[in-house]
């Protein structure tokens, strides 16, 4: 099916950023779901087309294929195991571990082993203190795996007195926490790729979906909670929402309207477009790629998984963190990996000249709320 492209992509952001508070807690990365591992001893000798080769033992692998060892890891370590990422530039799983014997069980499935101070549950009541007294507007924490440690973040809106009281709670937790500002703002991006616009602003749209036989679209949840109805730059219908789900999670799906056509792919904003045919869990350390109506497109990483934002209109959970730019208008867009679809924007702070960072709803979450396929 041939793509008539939405008018009016490239418009002047007609929605409004919100500041938000945000509070972030990432737990150890979940596997890519389309092939599963039983157990890292398993894994050991099941390689993917990624990972045949090795250096020193530590398999050579891609980011799904780290992925699915990092899930059989933790399955078999347990309370033992302390985080994971995936190091892009060596293209090995790295896992944190308590002590010798779980390092070993790391490296004989083939990734690289780092024993560490902090436990995943003293990391994760750190974050419960921080949210008991320290829920301040302006701010953010994430378990970094790279670090070991609780990373908060204060944005430009926090106030000398505010600094000083989340210095305090932090210096009480000792060096499990480190405390940074940001130049930003943290908020949603209301205002992959082609603009939608509806009465009140404008959002991109996310990736084209099926659901029993009939088209659909998915979009930030946001979006769908503020607008009901999708047009194009000339005002004609391109579609009526479905489902709208915003806070919690924060995605919609929009039912096409007759005669709009709807190809699986992104928009990549050079006369050409990236297929999508399916949908895939995202990976600490994973490059991947974002499209929008406002910025188009940029790159960077997966930087944490299971992020909770407690922005000032409610709290959306289980969200992508990553270090992609993205601003107001971009709200709903596409973020992928290749052929994959990963996730929808859902907002953070900066902006693609200063940079920043960005939350995005993971698409396999969205689809399976709503019953829908990726096509």
């Amino acid at each position: 099916m041939k793509h008539r492209r939405i008018p009016g992509r490239r418009a002047a952001v007609a929605g409004a950023g919100i500041a938000a508070l945000v509070a972030v807690g990432i737990t150890f990365q979940t596997a890519n779901a389309d092939e599963p591992v039983k157990s890292a001893k398993s894994s050991i000798s099941a390689k993917s087309e990624s990972s045949s080769k090795s250096v020193l033992g530590v398999q050579v692998l891609s980011a799904p294929a780290a992925g699915k060892l990092a899930s059989a890891l933790v399955r078999d370590l347990g309370s033992d195991a302390a985080g994971s990422y995936y190091d892009a530039r060596a293209k090995s799983l790295v896992v944190n571990v308590l002590d010798a014997s779980a390092a070993k069980t790391v490296e004989a499935a083939g990734a690289k082993a780092r024993i560490v101070a902090n436990s995943l549950a003293e990391l994760d009541g750190a974050r419960a203190t921080l949210k008991k007294d320290a829920t301040i507007p302006g701010t953010s924490w994430a378990t970094d795996p790279v670090t070991n440690k609780v990373v908060v973040t204060a944005d430009r809106t926090v106030s000398g007195a505010e600094w000083a009281k989340l210095g305090k709670v932090a210096d009480g937790l000792g060096g499990m926490v480190e405390v940074k500002r940001s130049k930003g703002e943290f908020k949603p991006f209301i205002a992959g790729g082609d603009a939608i616009t509806g009465s009140g602003g404008r959002c991109s749209l996310g990736f084209n979906v099926v659901k029993d036989g009939q088209p659909y679209f998915l979009t930030a949840g946001h979006c769908t909670e503020a607008i009901s109805s999708w047009t194009d730059s000339s005002g004609k219908e391109i579609g009526q929402n479905a489902e709208s789900h915003f806070p919690g999670t924060d995605f919609g799906l929009v039912k096409y309207a007759a005669g709009v056509e709807h190809p699986s792919e992104v928009d990549l904003y050079d006369g050409s477009s990236q297929r999508i045919t399916q949908a895939a869990e995202a990976t600490v350390g994973e490059r991947v790629t974002r499209s929008g109506s406002t910025t188009q497109v940029h790159e960077g990483k997966v930087t944490g998984l299971n992020a909770t934002v407690n922005y000032q209109e409610g709290t959306v959970s289980g969200l992508i963190q990553t270090d992609v730019c993205a601003e107001p208008g971009d709200s709903g867009g596409s973020l992928f990996d290749g052929s994959s679809a990963i996730g929808l924007t859902s907002g953070g702070s900066g902006d693609c000249t200063s940079g920043g960072e960005t939350f995005f709803q993971p698409v396999t979450a969205a689809l399976s709320a709503t019953g829908a396929q990726i096509g």
